[in-house]
């Protein structure tokens, strides 16, 4: 079995399981869920077209030399710090976040470094700090996370860099 059907009966078995506990709390809470589910659905599928068709726009716009200068397997710790930075300062949710990321992989970039730009895009995207994190939470307490959360990406690389794969 490979693993991306095994991807798929674990996804697809959730949300079975998720829709059954729904059915068994009452007809009521079913229809609702099923309600905001489409929902969801309708509002996430313009998102990740946009995502991936914004992707190809990124990866015409980009010459490919940058990306494997920049970020390429050659480019070592210096390319995995220039992900990191790039990671940060990257706008948009996952969708953007991991299309990105993709591109850059098909387009010559070393996998330490798309995986080093992943991780810091998730720990430290600059718009969701200033938007979401810090309204909600102390500033002090925000700032002290991403702190502390420096050293994960460039962890995250150098486990990429002894496996050889992520």
């Amino acid at each position: 079995m490979s693993a991306a059907l095994l991807i798929d009966i674990l996804l697809w078995g959730s949300v079975f399981g998720v829709g059954l506990i729904a059915f068994r709390r009452g007809p009521p809470v079913f229809k609702a869920s099923l309600r905001e589910g489409s929902m969801d659905f309708i509002n996430i599928v313009p998102r990740i077209a946009l995502g991936v068709i914004g992707s190809g726009y990124i990866a015409a716009i980009i010459p490919q030399e940058v990306i494997t200068g920049w970020l390429g397997p050659d480019s070592g710790w210096l390319g995995v710090a220039t992900a990191v930075l790039a990671g940060a300062a990257t706008p948009g949710g996952p969708v953007i976040g991991f299309s990105i990321g993709t591109v850059a992989l098909k387009s010559g970039g070393g996998v330490p470094q798309v995986v080093a730009y992943v991780v810091a895009w998730a720990l430290f995207a600059f718009q969701r700090v200033i938007l979401w994190e810090i309204p909600f939470m102390p500033a002090r307490f925000v700032w002290f996370r991403c702190a502390v959360s420096v050293p994960f990406p460039f962890v995250a690389a150098a486990i990429a860099m002894v496996i050889g794969r992520p």
